[in-house]
């Protein structure tokens, strides 16, 4: 009797697909910024990846990198609040859940933001909070276009209670002072835009952009589930949904996000001009 030696597959070649739950190639779902080759599913991304993929190539100055939270209220479940961080930043490589900084888009200097979901679900403190506002604030200085991209399922974070809840007023300030200069603003939604962050800058945008099939809304399914002991229609909180109702302004694949917001730069200026 002959058998065959079974052939040795690297680690890491193949992965599962969240979205229809196929294995696929990894390196061709890299190829596509991380979305599906079978589906169009798009993964989740690290905020290297967005500036890497949104972001004119060593383009990108980051701001205020080194601003940590303070933990007021000495707080703890699980572990201390101040663990908690310690862990979050050995894991993501990130100081907090915001990234902010100037960039450029094909040529167009912005003051570009990403909030990441590794990072305590990309929750608003005090820091994402104080980042997104100095961030505005930059933009109204400098008169450049404003693009936050959000990853944010975490609404505020209950670690640091109150200071936490204030930032969805302070950033709103901020963006309301950048939208009464004339100065452009552009949300991009992506996979998750939940609770206080989708209540405050995220949905204040001139236009309001979302990648497909994103978890969109207020509170999470799971939350409602347990508060009103109903689910929710299928796909009743995916951008689709929001598009369909008039909640945001257009649905961009990943691969086309950078270009398109160009393009929308581009009429901004003409119209400036003119």
């Amino acid at each position: 009797m002959f058998f065959k030696r079974k052939r040795n597959i690297p680690d890491g070649l193949w992965k599962r697909c969240e979205g229809c739950n196929n294995v696929v190639y990894k390196k061709k779902v890299e190829e596509k910024y991380n979305v599906c080759p079978e589906c169009n599913y798009h993964f989740r991304i690290p905020t290297s990846e967005r500036i890497k993929i949104m972001l004119d190539k060593n383009s990108f100055e980051e701001y205020w990198k080194n601003m940590l939270p303070a933990d007021p209220l000495n707080f703890k479940d699980r572990i201390s609040y101040k663990d908690r961080i310690a862990k979050e930043q050995k894991k993501t490589g990130l100081k907090e859940a915001a990234t902010v900084g100037k960039g450029t888009i094909e040529g167009k200097s912005v003051i570009f933001a990403v909030t990441d979901p590794r990072f305590i679900m990309g929750s608003m403190g005090s820091v994402v909070g104080e980042k997104i506002t100095r961030a505005a604030e930059k933009a109204l200085e400098l008169r450049l276009p404003l693009i936050i991209i959000t990853g944010s399922g975490g609404g505020a974070r209950m670690h640091e209670g109150i200071i936490s809840l204030m930032q969805m007023a302070k950033t709103s300030s901020a963006i309301s002072r950048l939208q009464e200069a004339g100065t452009p603003y552009i949300s991009v939604l992506t996979d998750p835009t939940l609770g206080g962050v989708m209540a405050s800058f995220a949905s204040q945008a001139d236009i309001i952009m979302a990648e497909p099939g994103a978890l969109v809304g207020f509170a999470g399914p799971r939350v409602i589930k347990e508060t009103i002991k109903k689910t929710l229609p299928k796909g009743f909180q995916t951008t689709e949904s929001m598009l369909k109702h008039g909640f945001i302004d257009m649905i961009v694949e990943r691969s086309k996000l950078r270009h398109e917001i160009s393009k929308i730069l581009d009429y901004c200026n003409s119209n400036t001009n003119n």
